[in-house]
């Protein structure tokens, strides 16, 4: 039986996604020699993408700690180099509507003010460590597809407006054509602010940059295969080498490995998401939708798409898939997102897709992320679940590990006093958990009947 939960041709650590971001990297990936030695330190982290980087980096530069980083594939290989490179307000998929209700409002507020900070974040790290990413756009574009879906959307708008503080605007289908793009689907819209777009994994390459320059050591190619503790340390065994830590971070969300620890086995709910970038588009071509704008974008249902303009003139398109991984069933997953692309834009059915490639986002069972130590050891930290944007929920994530880890005595004790409680401890385990991927595959299923219904 595999140890991991989706088709192993989702683990091939050893290879590259077919990305247009793998495709398109920037020249600032610092070297990141696989684990060949023992070693000691004083926090060990598993896990390289944008939790584990923003982790190492606030350690370093603002604790001084020792820290050495082990990733199972190169700097960028899991979802952190793979998403669609939208820095937005997010991170749950509970609705504010139902945080509000199930936390009360000062908490809802509380993390949605972390969003926004995790937002400022991002921006701050790419200017100050000098990233090699465009950022595009101000705002974040919702497209409601039915009248219900555009009633539903306002209400929704005037909640985030009134209750929680946050910078909506509602827009009718006439002026939404005119600012932002068209669609025989359009049914008007609304926006959010502040969100922009990124390059993604020039964005992970800057990050994992800044924390070597910081003093962070970074192994690429090293897999942690075995947890174990001796003598009140934690001991990680990669293939060649051997990593003893005083204190352990988890930071490898949807890829988690859940064989190597009883308090990582169900807690996450993997789905794989899937994007598709076309070649570059002519001026007439955008023109034929009516497109003018770089901000990142998305419809407005529960089984969202996310598109955007890129600098260079492709067009991303992004939605969430049923397949379990292997190659049949990725195929048949590209070539329904495909068919969606074609029902939202038709006037561009005929452009031809350059690149193609899947990853995986993670959800809990509460439905929001989680942040904190396990239970029988508060020396190991966790941070994870971010529904499908991480990009600013990741890199915020890690910081208030590294303030936590950095601030606390060896029983970390002391939690970061800016953690919103909505993120705060391990979530439970997702009932009857070796069904799970049976189980989103209905709701998926479901889901989409549903839209097409409406």
């Amino acid at each position: 039986m595999s140890q991991w939960l989706y088709n192993e041709a989702m683990y091939r650590f050893d290879e590259a996604q077919p990305s247009y971001w793998e495709a398109s990297g920037g020249d600032q990936t610092p070297e990141a020699p696989p684990l060949e030695s023992e070693e000691q330190c004083d926090v060990a982290i598993i896990g390289g993408g944008y939790t584990g980087l923003s982790a190492a980096y606030h350690l370093c530069r603002d604790y001084d700690l020792d820290v050495r980083v082990l990733e199972a594939g190169h700097l960028g290989w899991g979802a952190s180099g793979r998403n669609g490179g939208f820095c937005s307000i997010g991170g749950e998929a509970l609705g504010a509507e139902a945080l509000v209700q199930k936390y009360g409002l000062d908490n809802a507020r509380a993390y949605y003010s972390g969003q926004v900070e995790a937002i400022e974040l991002v921006r701050d790290l790419i200017v100050h460590e000098n990233i090699n990413t465009p950022c595009q756009g101000q705002l974040e574009v919702s497209m409601a597809i039915s009248p219900k879906g555009f009633a539903r959307l306002k209400k929704h708008a005037e909640f985030q407006f009134r209750m929680l503080g946050l910078d909506t605007d509602l827009i009718e289908k006439e002026a939404f054509a005119e600012r932002f793009f068209e669609s025989p689907l359009l049914c008007g819209g609304a926006t959010l602010r502040p969100t922009f777009g990124l390059h993604p994994l020039r964005y992970l390459q800057g990050l994992a940059a800044a924390a070597a320059r910081r003093g962070a050591k970074l192994h690429a190619l090293s897999e942690v295969i075995d947890w174990s503790k001796e003598n009140g340390k934690h001991v990680l065994r990669t293939q060649a080498g051997v990593v003893r830590a005083k204190r352990i971070i988890v930071a490898t969300n949807g890829f988690a490995p859940e064989h190597l620890h009883q308090q990582l086995g169900g807690r996450v709910m993997p789905a794989i998401s899937a994007i598709v970038v076309t070649r570059p588009l002519t001026a007439d071509e955008l023109a034929a939708q009516g497109w003018q704008t770089d901000c990142p974008s998305i419809t407005s249902v529960s089984l969202l798409n996310y598109f955007r303009l890129l600098p260079d003139g492709r067009f991303m398109f992004g939605g969430r898939g049923s397949a379990d991984g292997n190659d049949k069933s990725s195929a048949k997953n590209f070539t329904h997102l495909i068919n969606r692309l074609h029902e939202v834009f038709p006037a561009w059915r005929d452009v031809e897709i350059d690149y193609r490639w899947h990853g995986l986002v993670c959800m809990t069972r509460r439905m929001t992320p989680a942040v904190g130590h396990f239970s029988d050891d508060p020396s190991a930290y966790f941070a994870f679940g971010y529904h499908g944007n991480g990009v600013n929920t990741s890199t915020w994530s890690g910081r208030e590990i590294a303030d936590w880890v950095g601030t606390s005595d060896a029983n970390g004790n002391k939690a970061p006093s800016t953690l919103p409680l909505i993120v705060h401890g391990m979530p439970d385990r997702i009932p009857l958990a070796p069904l799970r991927l049976s189980f989103l595959r209905g709701v998926i299923g479901l889901k989409r009947l549903q839209e097409r219904m409406q």
